[in-house]
């Protein structure tokens, strides 16, 4: 195989999975040059086909661009890849997109500095075949100059979103946005298999389900200022109304397979609250840090 030239301009991929290789095909319908890596590399044998330089190895390719992208499963794969490289990678760029905590993107980011390299952690928020429209949207946290350089590329994958400097935060904020969806999806469908379980019509109790899911969209600028500010307000409930139904959901849910959501410890956390006098707050306050 013929050795690749460096050049600051070229983007390497590494990792052709189904993100990876969806992210290959939007940079080169982009215009750009890309070299790819994959480890098993039969299976960047279409990208190669479609225009893609594909590397003889991980060094070859990471050192020939100067923008990198790990689109690996996960950040076990992310370390195994770093832990390959060595050198001066001195005016590259490595972006980490793969999800993992913020333990993951702090470790990561230390072994890419420890290279000369720029680091940037990535949080997609999109399915492979949502890159490069206006439905995919990818996080990114780290070297805000690595960021403002490389914008223009990676707006070619999703709409961007810079959310902070320290590397974790792209993390982080994926993992809480995936989070909100399992704890309301799993929510309807405790909802959704109690109402069965009583012989309730499940379709027509959907359509009450979302008018209740909907108040929590619509207050949720209220909320995140109240928990911003430290004010909590009672609102619809004060803490021991609150604490009343959550009692009774406690013992509705109690032996569903699905579990009872964490009442108990919301519960017990409640109580804390108003045993320290501040029963006239509402629900935000579960969040205020005890005295």
């Amino acid at each position: 195989m013929t050795e690749i030239r460096s050049s600051a301009d070229r983007v390497a991929v590494i990792g052709t999975g189904a993100v990876g290789g969806a992210v290959v095909r939007r940079l080169l319908a982009g215009g750009h040059d890309v070299v790819v890596w994959n480890r098993t590399a039969s299976r960047s044998a279409g990208l190669v086909d479609a225009g893609a330089v594909p590397a003889g190895s991980v060094r070859e390719a990471v050192s020939s661009a100067g923008l990198i992208l790990l689109t690996l499963t996960d950040h076990a794969a992310v370390r195994q890849v770093l832990a390959e490289l060595d050198g001066d990678l001195s005016g590259r760029t490595i972006v980490a997109m793969s999800t993992g905590t913020g333990d993951d993107a702090r470790r990561a980011a230390r072994r890419v500095e420890a290279l000369g390299a720029s680091y940037l952690g990535a949080g997609i928020q999109a399915s492979p075949e949502t890159i490069g429209t206006a439905a995919a949207s990818i996080l990114y946290s780290g070297s805000r100059t690595a960021f403002e350089r490389h914008q223009a590329t990676l707006g070619l994958l999703s709409t961007t979103r810079f959310v902070g400097d320290a590397p974790e935060a792209a993390a982080i904020w994926d993992l809480a946005l995936f989070g909100l969806w399992y704890d309301a999806q799993l929510g309807l469908l405790r909802a959704l298999d109690t109402v069965r379980e009583a012989g309730i019509d499940v379709g027509e109790f959907a359509g009450t389900a979302v008018e209740q899911l909907a108040h929590v969209v619509d207050g949720a600028s209220a909320t995140a200022s109240e928990v911003a500010r430290g004010d909590y307000p009672a609102g619809p409930a004060t803490l021991p109304e609150h604490l009343t139904v959550i009692r009774h959901l406690i013992g509705l849910r109690a032996g569903q397979g699905l579990g009872d959501g964490g009442l108990p410890a919301v519960a017990a956390r409640i109580e804390t609250l108003i045993a320290e006098g501040r029963d006239h707050e509402g629900l935000t306050a579960t969040t205020a840090v005890s005295a």
